[in-house]
């Protein structure tokens, strides 16, 4: 009898060591605020995985940038001390530098060609994240990103005197700002409210969404309205964590939290228009650019563009699909025409 209960109670524990052997809590690093869309829709994503899973997967999430900048969080999740992040594309370009490709500056013309070209790319960009150790768990629109600043921006001369605020390590939006003949200041995203306070800085890109979430909007007096480049946020894991889960529960977390990043893209979407009314209405103008400016600004960053792809080594196939694709876009809406 003894036995008996020796056994059935060794096996009540290899069972139960066995069904948590894949558990796990992911850590995961944000600069979204708590309380923001972007954390709501996470949370309800978290819950769904959690309940699929019987408890296996649950997340953590650390939001507002508690953890740190960028640099910090990445080397955190080196370390193990965080197991993946919300990181924006230009964060992304350290781990892949293909992920530059959307935020090449001036290549868009209207969400339109965004619509089109992202179901042909954003694999792409996930496979490069794959081969640098990272699962991406979904690609998210941020919005194209405007030039706000504290005095008007109407022409290139204007432009040039501006003092620009970068993030840090963009290698994207320190070429643009270089080519345009602009004064780049990087700077964590964290510390560009009290620049624009100071003066330290006088111009920031940013959406507008992103504009009153990080509470620039409060600061700025003009926005020039022409798209400088398109800004999207990847999730990713580290594969080492993604390992630690098992199969079928991998499966569920990438297919929950890719619904949760495609329901972004929508809400996102439909902030960035509500934004800019929001914007508009605290007072700040937006200035449309002469054609002839913009048509000036394109020629002035087209050579920087080439020189982003050759010095940050973004592999020949991601640009040549990208081109290929806008250029057949560009095409069938001339041909409808």
């Amino acid at each position: 009898m003894i036995k008996t209960y020796a056994v059935i109670i060794s096996l009540l524990l290899f069972s139960g060591v066995f069904s948590n052997a894949h558990a796990l809590r992911l850590k995961i690093a944000t600069i979204s605020p708590d309380g923001s869309n972007w954390i709501k829709q996470l949370k309800k994503g978290a819950e769904e995985i959690k309940q699929k899973t019987d408890g296996r997967v649950k997340f953590k999430f650390y939001p507002g940038g508690v953890m740190g900048s960028d640099k910090t969080v990445l080397r955190k999740m080196q370390v193990g001390q965080l197991h993946g992040a919300i990181f924006s594309n230009g964060t992304l370009n350290n781990l892949y530098p293909g992920s530059q490709i959307y935020n090449l500056v001036l290549k868009f013309n209207s969400y339109d060609e965004i619509d089109y070209i992202r179901p042909k790319i954003d694999p792409l960009i996930k496979q490069g994240l794959e081969k640098a150790g990272f699962t991406t768990l979904g690609l998210s629109e941020m919005g194209f990103a405007y030039l706000m600043s504290t005095s008007p921006i109407s022409t290139v001369e204007e432009l040039q005197s501006q003092k620009a605020w970068v993030p840090e390590n963009n290698v994207t939006a320190t070429e643009a700002m270089n080519a345009f003949s602009v004064t780049p200041i990087p700077l964590p995203l964290q510390d560009v409210l009290i620049a624009l306070q100071t003066g330290m800085v006088n111009v920031v890109a940013g959406s507008p969404i992103g504009a009153i979430t990080l509470q620039w909007h409060t600061k700025i007096r003009y926005t020039t309205d022409l798209p400088i480049a398109y800004v999207y946020g990847g999730f990713i894991l580290r594969n080492k964590a993604m390992k630690k889960i098992s199969k079928q529960d991998q499966l569920i977390v990438k297919d929950v939290m890719q619904r949760v990043t495609l329901e972004m893209d929508k809400i996102t979407r439909k902030d960035n228009i509500a934004a800019i009314e929001a914007i508009k209405n605290q007072g700040v103008e937006w200035i449309k650019p002469a054609d002839n400016i913009t048509s000036q600004l394109k020629s002035m960053i087209e050579s920087a563009n080439q020189n982003l792809i050759k010095t940050t080594n973004m592999d020949e196939n991601i640009v040549n699909t990208f081109e290929q694709h806008l250029d057949e876009f560009r095409q069938q809406k001339t041909a409808v025409k």
